[in-house]
């Protein structure tokens, strides 16, 4: 059914690259990206219960301490896998 489409081409991994570039986001495809990809996912998790505590049943407080967290752990995470894919 698909095996002519473009779009589901094999992936082009560099050699020595830590993440590869998919759809506008990035994968670990190495050690050293997984290694770097699950604190990055334990701390988004570690944010969402803290800011949930914190807030103390109030979801818009919830919200202003998730949210800035989630933005710039993901803007130094996109930023370490484009320097590094």
């Amino acid at each position: 059914m698909f095996r002519n489409s473009k779009k589901y081409a094999k992936l082009k991994i560099k050699k020595g690259a830590w993440f590869v570039a998919i759809r506008g986001s990035y994968i670990p495809c190495s050690w050293q990206g997984w290694l770097t990809y699950l604190p990055f996912t334990a701390y988004l998790v570690f944010a969402v219960v803290m800011g949930w505590q914190l807030a103390e049943g109030s979801p818009s407080r919830a919200i202003l301490f998730i949210v800035p967290n989630w933005v710039a752990a993901a803007a130094i995470m996109t930023w370490l896998a484009k320097r590094t894919s």
